[in-house]
């Protein structure tokens, strides 16, 4: 005996409908398992990636129209000061940052270097233009871009032939800062005084190095290695 699942009339046998209800009459014993669809797509789908040249295009389109609205902003409301050029500046060192890279694949790492802080040279070039002065940026600007490249330089040749571990990886990165707050602190004191009168870029450098010992000590201890491998992933 078998009844409706939806008005609970009682059905005969050989019955394909409720008599009541017209509710189809499914018997669970006839129900094909390997004909139904299954709950979960069985075909890994694969999303198609995207056209780098595409993508190319839309940045360059997205950092023109930044520059030329500026532009054309300025012009219309206060054409005697050229507040602008940082806008421009900014969008077309986004421009040579990103686009390059996405239309050569195989660009050289030192190209890249080069182009980029040439990007960053250029734009506050700019800067020092819009703001009616070269003079800081001979004598300054100039001098933290050369000797930022220099370290960045130097941190590749270091990091060269493979693969470095991430504790070997944090040192320097740690070193670099400390050495990067120094030398900072070398020109603006140059520029300002005429001196260098070290102070709070050696109480970076000491904290960086601090922070190096215990990662060196791990690095090279096989004990310690493995039990922070464990227990931060590394």
């Amino acid at each position: 005996m078998s009844y409706c699942v939806n008005c609970g009339v009682e059905l005969g046998k050989g019955m394909a409908r409720c008599p009541l209800c017209n509710t189809p009459v499914i018997n669970p014993n006839e129900i094909d398992l390997h004909v139904s669809e299954p709950f979960f797509p069985e075909k890994q789908e694969k999303m198609q990636p995207v056209s780098k040249k595409e993508l190319a295009l839309l940045l360059s389109t997205m950092f023109a129209s930044v520059a030329v609205c500026c532009g054309l902003l300025n012009l219309a409301l206060h054409p005697e000061h050229l507040w602008s050029l940082y806008a421009v500046g900014a969008a077309g060192m986004l421009w040579i940052w990103f686009v390059p890279p996405l239309l050569w694949r195989n660009m050289p790492f030192l190209l890249r270097v080069g182009v980029n802080l040439g990007a960053i040279a250029v734009y506050v070039l700019l800067i020092a233009l819009a703001s009616g002065g070269l003079y800081w940026y001979v004598h300054l600007a100039l001098p933290l871009l050369l000797a930022g490249t220099v370290l960045i330089l130097a941190g590749c040749w270091l990091m060269r032939g493979g693969r470095r571990s991430m504790l070997t990886s944090a040192v320097m990165v740690l070193i670099g800062i400390g050495i990067a707050c120094l030398m900072t602190e070398l020109f603006v004191d140059r520029f300002l005084t005429g001196t260098w009168d070290p102070a709070w870029s050696l109480i970076v450098l000491a904290v960086s190095i601090g922070l190096c010992v215990p990662l060196i000590v791990v690095r090279w201890v096989p004990a310690l290695r493995e039990e922070a491998r464990r227990r931060f992933h590394l």
